[in-house]
Formats: C-alpha cells, sequence, structure tokens
C-alpha cells in the first residue's frame, strides 16, 4: 500500500491524529512524526526507522505554550536562546516533564524542544494541535531526507503520509543545546554555528565526542548520515586518481573528471544544502565511492565536517 502524498496540511494533520506517521518539511531536513503523547505512535518511528530504543527523539512544537506540559521548567540560559533563535534550526535539550512519555526520550528525564521556522512544518503542527515528536525521516543510518520525493523513496508504504514542501532550505539537522547544566553544552553543530551562539552566551561549551555513555541528543552515539557508497574524505580533487564509478562533491574543480558526477559548490552553505540529496543521487547512479573535500570548521562548516566525518567512518 502506497503512502498518501499530500499538499495539504489539514490532511496530513488528520492522519496523524489516527495515530499514524507523517513526514513533513523543515527547513533542517524532512522530519516522520508521531503524537507525542501516543506510546503507540511513538514505537512506531523506532519500527519503521529501525532506530534504537535509546536514541531520543526531539519534540516539535508551534508556540512557546506548549514547554508547559513538556518540560520542568526553563533556566535563563535557555530562554536566552529562544528568544535568538526561534524558531529556527535550533534544538535545547531540558528537563521533561511526567506527562512526555519515555520511549519519546530513549528513558532519558531530558527532552529536545524545537520550533522550526518553516512555513509548512508551522501550519502542519498548529493544525495537529499536539506536540509532534520526529527524527529524521529515514531509515536508521541513513542520509537524512531533504526533498519530499526523498522521504517517499525512503519511507513509501512505511507509514501514513508525506506532506509535501520545498527542499529543506538548510540541509543538516539541527543545533542541539544541552541547558541542563550549569553552563550549556554543544551536543551537535547544525546551521546556527558555535560563533553565533557565543554571541547571545559566551561561555557555551562543546562536547567531548566520548565524554558520555548515554547522549542525550540523537546523532551523537549510533551509525548516521551514511549513504552506500564508500564516502572518502580529501582535502583537494587534485588527489583523485581514478573516477570510474566515482563522484566529487565540494569547491574545487577537479582536473578532467570526464563524465564523473561531479557537485561543485559556490560556498560551504550551499555545501551543506546539497549533500544528502548528493549522496542520494549517487546511490541512484550506482556510485561506489564518493569523495568529499574538507572544508574549514567555521560556522557551518563544523556542522558540515560531523556530518561527513560520521558518514566516512559511521
Amino acid at each position: 500500500m502506497n503512502t498518501k502524498v499530500t499538499a495539504s496540511a489539514k490532511e496530513a494533520a488528520r492522519i496523524l491524529l489516527k495515530n499514524d506517521l507523517v513526514a513533513f518539511p523543515t527547513e533542517t531536513v524532512y522530519g516522520l512524526g508521531a503524537n507525542i503523547f501516543s506510546e503507540s505512535a511513538i514505537d512506531e518511528i523506532y519500527r519503521v526507522k529501525g532506530r534504537p530504543a535509546d536514541n531520543p527523539l526531539i519534540a516539535h512544537v508551534s508556540n512557546l505554550t506548549e514547554l508547559v506540559i513538556l518540560v520542568k521548567r526553563i533556566p535563563a540560559k535557555a530562554e536566552l536562546l529562544i528568544d535568538a533563535f526561534f524558531p529556527g534550526p535550533l534544538t535545547l535539550v531540558l528537563q521533561k516533564s511526567r506527562y512526555v512519555p519515555s520511549n519519546v526520550t530513549g528513558g532519558l528525564d531530558t527532552i529536545g524542544i524545537r520550533m522550526p521556522s518553516n512555513s509548512v512544518a508551522q501550519f502542519f503542527l498548529k493544525e495537529c494541535g499536539v506536540t509532534v515528536a520526529a527524527p529524521s525521516a529515514n531509515l536508521s543510518g541513513r542520509p537524512s531526507p531533504t526533498t519530499w520525493k526523498a522521504a517517499k523513496a525512503e519511507l513509501n508504504g512505511l507509514i501514513g503520509a508525506i506532506l509535501k514542501g520545498d527542499q529543506s532550505q538548510v540541509g543538516l539537522e539541527s543545533t542541539i543545546i544541552d541547558c541542563t547544566r550549569k553552563t550549556p553544552v554543544l551536543l551537535r553543530s547544525g546551521a546556527i554555528g558555535l560563533e553565533r551562539l557565543r554571541k547571545v552566551i559566551p561561555e557555551i561549551t562543546v562536547r567531548a565526542s566520548n565524554s558520555e555513555n548515554t547522549p542525550k541528543s540523537p546523532g551523537q552515539k549510533y551509525r548516521h548520515y551514511a549513504p552506500n557508497a564508500k564516502v572518502v574524505l580529501i582535502d583537494h580533487p587534485s588527489e583523485i586518481t581514478d573516477y570510474s564509478k566515482a563522484a566529487f562533491i565540494g569547491l574545487d574543480f577537479p582536473v578532467d573528471p570526464g563524465n564523473a558526477i561531479i557537485k561543485i559548490c559556490a560556498s560551504i552553505d550551499e555545501y551543506a544544502f546539497r549533500l544528502f540529496d548528493f549522496f542520494r543521487e549517487c546511490e541512484y547512479n550506482q556510485i561506489e565511492t564518493i569523495y568529499c573535500q574538507r572544508v574549514s570548521e567555521n560556522g557551518i562548516g563544523l556542522a558540515l565536517m560531523d556530518r561527513l566525518i560520521r558518514a566516512a567512518h559511521g
């Protein structure tokens, strides 16, 4: 049975409220949503994605009043980040309330909260009338979808509906900040870079990769973002000696790539925007090796390198 594809936020919301799953657009990537208070629907997210049960989901809200029932309190520094970056590609980890089912948070006493800025996502969340828990709309470990067609290719027949929208504007998942500590900690890099965050809270620190056995956010513990092809990181395309069944994405032009699939990006922002879609294009063309150019870890470059390293090394 095919998944329903619709451009109607009302129709998609009706399907979600029947305890089914709905893929929907956000400015980062497409999400796979369920009613956060339906434990059976949340369980279905984990089943459909093949997602480990201890990998927490993110709560997507349309307004800040929803936080009253989702979290115990909002620390002052979290309020500063909300004022600066909500709605937008930022997730804040806070102490969860007793009303949030434990399967949403992977058994943790914390929950990630985000308010998407994407207009279609906002219409959808408002029509749902409940908070929507959502990871990215892909099978676990795979590149996140940035178009409704990519979400359909991944999940057709497995979920109730896909809400159509434009390609995600950012192309990488949200920045995640842990606000449960005295000093906030960057858990996952994203479109809102460390430099911008520190203009609001100068003392924000960065989580060491091995600092916790029980991560508080998605994208930390398990293999993520990887296509079927082998991903190889290089400093410059001049390092590529064989383009047979290979592809390249980066900022510099290769020398004599022949008929290979290449994607030259005008900026690091465009590189981040194109990456996951390029991975899927390579899979469609049965590419065996994808060469990805390293970039400087400033701004969104930090997030881009995080995704590239995880795709290359698992």
